[in-house]
């Protein structure tokens, strides 16, 4: 995992033309996105799609993620991250009703808490993630496009394997491209409920959309082609729900 500086980052959202700053603590943050074979080994689980063991696995909902990085906590002897309001038969993470569930000094949203305290694995902030993409940039992107990033421009198309192209200044593979990533936060919960935020770009989107700054959301419970997820870890003590 790369070690991201603590900084400052501002936060835009072009539908409410509103920007906000946001203080990010140090975190660690993974080099490149979760990969199929990766999946694999934690969850016992394959989802669908091609068989290259190298592709970030995609077709994974938040609510899966939130359930990798608790497995990937428990198989290294860490204390999980998240703890959730139920749990499904399949052993995925239910209860996603909007009221949350406290775990101590943690924060609680959509039927799963986040224990800030935990040393385990979990998903960046939205904060976080686009603090760790820039790595100390200020434009919309940390590079040339097409050093960087798989879009519909040069993509075919389709998912690539993973680190590919260039990273960035601190060692971050496919943070702009390939897929979306997704991140703890709700993207606007009094206007689209539990929906989460996804950051980064993909593989089927234009030049325009892979930039640092862009948001888009999706249902925590929704399975797409093109959205897969990084894992991270704090640092020392507890860190800040916003970032």
């Amino acid at each position: 995992m790369v070690s991201v500086p603590s900084g400052r980052v501002t936060l835009s959202d072009r539908r409410t033309r509103r920007s906000w700053p946001v203080e990010v603590a140090s975190f660690r943050l993974a080099a490149f996105p979760v990969t199929r074979a990766e999946y694999a080994r934690v969850t016992g689980r394959r989802p669908p799609a091609a068989r290259d063991e190298r592709l970030p696995v995609v077709e994974v909902s938040w609510t899966d993620a939130v359930e990798f990085c608790n497995s990937l906590s428990r198989r290294e002897g860490l204390r999980p991250a998240y703890r959730v309001a139920a749990e499904d038969g399949d052993g995925g993470v239910g209860g996603a009703d909007g009221d949350g569930v406290g775990v101590g000094d943690g924060v609680g949203v959509g039927g799963v808490a986040w224990d800030t305290s935990a040393d385990g694995y979990r998903l960046p902030t939205e904060a976080e993630w686009e603090h760790a993409c820039r790595a100390g940039t200020d434009g919309p992107r940390y590079g040339p496009l097409d050093d960087i990033a798989r879009y519909r421009g040069n993509s075919e198309e389709r998912v690539h394997e993973v680190g590919g192209r260039l990273p960035n200044a601190w060692g971050l593979y496919d943070t702009l491209g390939n897929v979306w990533e997704w991140c703890w936060d709700l993207y606007d919960a009094e206007v689209y409920g539990t929906y989460r935020v996804l950051r980064g770009g993909g593989w089927f989107d234009e030049h325009w959309s892979v930039r640092a700054s862009v948001r888009r959301r999706s249902h925590p419970t929704f399975r797409v082609d093109d959205v897969g997820f990084r894992v991270a870890r704090s640092v020392g003590g507890s860190q800040s729900p916003a970032g």
